[in-house]
């Protein structure tokens, strides 16, 4: 099914000719062609060495953007569809205390997950890497803010992020951002207006979108499809760095899903990859770097048991797919009796970290996300009803343009009934067990969802809008942010990758992706990824 599964209407149909041949004397073989992929081999090509990219998802044509936008926006369609997403392939189970709907934000392609995400990017806070020594809680990462922050540097320029050094709480920087901030929009005025009652500060938030033109690329015009689409490409995706990648001398390989890793005692021989004909073939090299997310990475290395490893590659400690962890969300929203022009701006531009560092075993840390978008579409509220003409115009102009709404992020911490394993019964389109997604919260993240509508309320209340929905401790859901199942340690009976990226149990295999995260902060994850696979890229690099 997923083999022939057509693209978005009015797309180049895909080239089932493509040479998926195996790449000869491979210096390194990186296993997914999403943000940390894209990455690592940009690096490591742009270093003369020979990379080849293995990527189980199609590659997407940039003119077919458009296409993609307008099946984004017709309500026929849901979210997985816009990227030509395939229940067989991407089939999943949850069999947690909590649905975790894995499919709703994940995008198999050349691109990964960049390509409908909605681009915000910023640093953990110093206190997120020791969590257990400041918070009392949680675990401490075997490196410090102080051992990513070039990298983050490095990563801020090489994803252009556009910012402004106006949030007093965040980590301290070294240089300015590489575009200056996206100005506060409209309703963030109407919110500040309420926040300064309050005081509760607010501040501009990074944006991995170009605020003015830069690298070949549009400043961002307005499109308002960030998620799951950006026809203009002002907005980040990891093509840009496999297009440099394959610049200097790389090779992608698209619809090429990794089966299993061949392995020895001490090293990874090949990845053993399907083509879309069903063949399968190995791509030997000497480093491999696996940057499949926190889903599809743990899911890997479980389908590459062997004698030698007979609970899954990489596992001697046990811990691979272990402590999933997400952001939970907490939101509260409503109405006023004025114009809130929603929807202008498809992404956020004011947050407030202000309660972030006064997280304790207690209280997690979290953000607020102040909304430019909230309330139905037009298209959503034509849909609603029965009337037509000036009837149905002059219900839009009553129920349309009053909306406004907050959201957050909160940490959850790593717990050992979290986890990701292969699930016993149900099988792929490969004949490949599927991921089940087994995600515990705890009463920590619940109580600071509570706390976090509180202040919500408040602000709303100051706003003096009329409530009229919320999401809280009972209906909480995910950010789609996957963290935590190859956690990094120094310890190799505690942890499953070393403060190298490298895996303690194979000297030739690196693990670039959130899930080496210890503990996973509430902030968006993408800068961080980057930045480590940058880290991870120069390990390798030194390797060879």
């Amino acid at each position: 099914m997923s083999a022939d599964r057509p693209p978005a209407e009015g797309a180049e149909p895909i080239d089932e000719e493509r040479d998926r041949t195996p790449v000869a004397d491979a210096d390194v073989c990186v296993i997914g062609a999403g943000p940390a992929g894209g990455l690592v081999a940009s690096r490591l090509a742009e270093a003369d060495l020979e990379v080849v990219i293995l990527e189980a998802g199609p590659r997407f044509d940039p003119a077919d953007r458009l296409a993609r936008q307008e099946r984004a926006i017709r309500p026929a369609y849901d979210r997985p569809a816009v990227w030509d997403g395939d229940p067989e392939r991407d089939a999943h189970a949850s069999s947690g205390e909590r649905f975790y709907p894995l499919n709703h934000a994940r995008v198999k392609g050349v691109g990964g997950s960049t390509l409908h995400w909605q681009g915000m990017v910023m640093r953990l806070h110093e206190d997120d890497f020791d969590s257990a020594s400041a918070r009392g809680v949680g675990t401490d990462w075997p490196i410090d803010y102080e051992d990513l922050r070039p990298y983050y540097a490095a990563a801020e320029r090489e994803l252009g992020v556009s910012g402004a050094d106006d949030n007093p709480f965040a980590p301290p920087r070294e240089e300015p951002h590489p575009m200056p901030a996206f100005r506060p929009s409209y309703s963030d005025g109407l919110f500040a207006e309420a926040c300064d009652e309050l005081g509760i500060a607010m501040h501009s938030v990074p944006n991995a979108r170009n605020s003015e033109t830069d690298d070949g690329r549009s400043a961002c015009v307005g499109y308002g499809t960030c998620q799951p689409v950006c026809p203009s490409g002002a907005k980040y995706d990891a093509t840009v760095h496999l297009e440099r990648a394959e610049a200097a001398g790389a090779t992608v390989l698209d619809r090429v899903p990794v089966q299993r890793l061949e392995h020895g005692a001490e090293r990874i021989e090949a990845a053993v990859y399907a083509t879309p004909d069903g063949e399968e073939r190995r791509q030997e090299a000497d480093a491999f770097v696996i940057a499949c997310g926190g889903v599809e990475t743990p899911r890997l290395l479980l389908l590459s048991e062997s004698s030698r490893y007979p609970d899954g590659l990489a596992n001697s400690s046990g811990l691979v797919g272990k402590f999933f962890m997400d952001h939970c969300f907490a939101g509260t929203g409503g109405v006023l009796d004025k114009p809130t022009r929603q929807n202008h701006v498809g992404f956020l531009t004011s947050e407030s970290h202000q309660f972030y560092d006064e997280a304790d075993d207690e209280i997690a840390p979290f953000k607020l996300e102040f909304f430019n978008y909230d309330g139905p579409s037009p298209v959503g509220l034509a849909l609603s009803g029965d009337d037509w003409g000036d009837d149905l115009l002059e219900r839009l102009r009553a129920e349309y343009g009053n909306h406004v709404g907050m959201g957050a992020l909160v940490e959850q911490l790593p717990r050992e009934d979290s986890y990701v394993a292969l699930d016993p019964e149900q099988t792929d389109d490969r004949g490949n067990p599927v991921p089940d997604v087994h995600w515990s919260v705890g009463d920590r993240a619940l109580e600071t969802v509570e706390r976090v509508n509180e202040i919500q309320e408040r602000i709303l209340e100051e706003l003096g809008a009329e409530i009229t929905w919320q999401v809280g401790p009972e209906d909480t859901g995910p950010a789609y942010h996957h963290m935590g199942t190859t956690r990094m340690g120094d310890d190799p009976a505690e942890s499953v990758v070393g403060p190298d990226l490298r895996t303690h149990d194979l000297e030739n295999c690196w693990i670039a992706s959130s899930s080496v995260f210890p503990t996973g902060g509430a902030m968006n994850p993408t800068l961080t990824i980057a930045a480590l696979a940058l880290k991870a890229a120069d390990d390798v690099r030194e390797s060879l």
